[in-house]
This record gives structure tokens, C-alpha cells and sequence, in this order.
């Protein structure tokens, strides 16, 4: 007895003692097999920054406890009305079909408008199971967009699926975790469509154009002709000002300088030099310089209006670009 006690403790126990002092093995999160297919998109709302889509996604999965209809989130979206999912075994895999709909947030960019380009994108989360437990796999095949979808004013240029891991510095008070922070797997869907901007770029600033030739008939006139040389750029410089109320009344709040900001500045210094060329011509006309009076109406129209001509084409232009 005593050397089958010996035997156990020089030969087994070390082996005895590694097994029990093995780390751990990592827990294998479970794949989602995952893609959409969008169906419309619509109510393109820059003011109060949102837009709605429409769009089936589908999972297919092996663990029982999924359930996206009840546990799905979009991080990013304003409202989601639940869907009526369609359930299915197919290979022992479960596969959920949903079709949704989403008002999403979206933070515009218009400093180029009315020739800005958008990037829109879905983030799909479960709101149970973190990225230990759940991560995404792509069905590139099957995800795309209705190819007779169309966006009033806009196309799409791209349009692809990702996967990616969002970060939140909490555990949303989970008890059992003394993390600092909490990671969840996140199916993306993304987008980049490009405004049709030429139709609408003549309907917003054809106000400030119009607004622009009246001031400029002035040129065409006397200097002597007091009221009418400084009446029209006046009246023009009104018609600027809310032309640009207008057109600020559809855009969201920007602190940058925007395309529309800029033009109607350079409207405005068009105006002003417009004025300014009218006071030097009277007052050489004042002082009966009548020839200077005639050269500086002459020469100041040509540097005003090809001055606003120039940087006019030159800011599209970049816009454009």
C-alpha cells in the first residue's frame, strides 16, 4: 500500500497538479451570419438632421438564446419601429428574417452644398451579448440595394457591409464584470450618395444672380442720376439678404463657413463695389471731371463684374471638385 502511495505521488500527482493549475480556456463567441438588402430610402430631413430607411436583415445562427427581433439596437438611429420577424431551421441553423424601418440621426455635411456628398451608415448591434459571446460574418453576396431604388435628388456612387466593434466606457452597471468598459459587435451598412446639385443649384441662387444684375444696371446710368444709381444696388442687396434667409432656413445649424455662406458674401462685396464705384464716379462728376467720372464707371464695372464672375466659377468649381 505504502508503494502504491509512493508511486502515486512521484508519478501522478505533478500530472495531477498541471491539470489542475491549466488556465482557462477563451470562450469562442458565436458567429452571426449577417446581411440586408435596402428596399427604400426616404424623408431626407437636413434641418432636423434624419432620414428614413426601409430594409430586410436577416441572421443566420446556431445559438438558440438569439433573438434579434427582441435584442437588436442601432446605436445611431432616432426611432425603430419593431419588426414582425420571419423564422426558419434551415441545417439545424436558425434564420431570422426582419423588415425595418428606421428614422437614423445624421450629422449633414454642407459646406459644399448644394454639390455635397453624404455618407450613411446603419449600425446593427445585439443589446444583450457583447463581442465575447456574439460577432458578425458578412453575406456579401446577398447584400445590396434595390436596384429601382431611387432618392429624390440624390444617387448612390457606393455601397458596401462591414463589420466593426464599438466601444462604450461603461458596463451599464453589470455586477459580475469590474471592467471599465464594454465592446459589442456591430454589423454595418454603408452608403455614400451624391446629390443631382445643377437643378437645384439654379432654383436656390437664382434669387442672388437676379439679385446681383440689378445692381449692376446702375453702371448703365449717369452718374448724375442719383437716386436710381444707389436705389438699385440697395434694392438688390435686400433681395440678396433673404434670398440667403431662404436657403438658410433648409440647411442645419454650421459654424463653418458653407458654399452657400461664401457666394453670398462675395455677393454682397460685388454689391458694395457696385456702390462704391457709383460714389467715385460722382464725385468725379461732382467736380466736373466728367471724362475721369465716365473712366472710373467704365473701369470699376469691368473689375466688379468679372472680379464676381471669376471667384463665382472659381468657388463652384471647387465645390465640384
Amino acid at each position: 500500500m505504502k508503494r502504491f502511495q509512493l508511486f502515486f505521488l512521484l508519478i501522478l500527482w505533478p500530472l495531477v497538479s498541471s491539470v489542475a493549475q491549466a488556465p482557462e480556456q477563451e470562450q469562442v463567441p458565436d458567429t452571426v451570419r449577417a446581411g440586408a438588402y435596402i428596399i427604400n430610402i426616404h424623408d431626407i430631413n437636413f434641418r432636423d438632421k434624419e432620414y428614413t430607411i426601409r430594409f430586410w436583415l436577416w441572421m443566420l445562427y446556431d445559438n438558440p438564446s438569439f433573438d434579434f427581433a427582441e435584442q437588436i439596437d442601432i446605436p445611431n438611429a432616432k426611432e425603430i419601429d419593431k419588426p414582425a420577424p420571419l423564422m426558419d431551421l434551415v441545417d439545424g441553423k436558425t434564420w431570422q428574417l426582419m423588415k425595418m424601418k428606421c428614422t437614423m440621426k445624421q450629422n449633414w455635411k454642407v459646406n459644399d452644398f448644394p454639390f455635397d456628398k453624404q455618407h450613411l451608415t446603419v449600425r446593427v448591434e445585439n443589446s444583450v451579448y457583447d463581442n465575447t459571446n456574439l460577432v458578425y460574418e458578412l453575406d456579401q453576396n446577398g447584400s445590396t440595394y434595390d436596384r429601382e431604388l431611387t432618392i429624390d435628388g440624390w444617387h448612390i456612387s457606393n455601397f458596401n457591409v462591414d463589420t466593426s466593434v464599438n466601444e462604450y466606457t461603461t458596463v451599464f452597471g453589470d455586477p459580475s464584470s469590474d471592467m471599465l468598459h464594454s465592446e459589442y459587435a456591430s454589423f454595418n451598412i454603408n452608403m455614400d450618395i451624391e446629390r443631382d446639385a445643377w437643378g437645384l443649384f439654379a432654383k436656390i441662387f437664382i434669387g442672388m444672380y437676379i439679385a446681383f444684375l440689378i445692381s449692376i444696371i446702375s453702371f448703365t446710368l449717369r452718374p448724375s442720376e442719383l437716386e436710381p444709381r444707389f436705389g438699385l444696388p440697395v434694392g438688390g442687396l435686400f433681395a440678396a439678404v433673404g434670398n440667403k434667409y431662404i436657403i438658410d432656413s433648409l440647411l442645419p445649424e454650421s459654424t463653418s463657413f458653407t458654399l452657400v455662406d461664401t457666394l453670398h458674401t462675395v455677393t454682397f462685396l460685388g454689391i458694395l463695389g457696385t456702390l462704391l464705384v457709383s460714389a467715385i464716379s460722382l464725385k468725379y462728376f461732382d467736380n466736373s471731371q466728367v471724362e475721369k467720372s465716365i473712366a472710373a464707371n467704365r473701369i470699376g464695372s469691368r473689375i466688379v463684374i468679372i472680379s464676381y464672375v471669376v471667384i463665382n466659377l472659381l468657388l463652384v468649381g471647387l465645390a465640384i471638385a
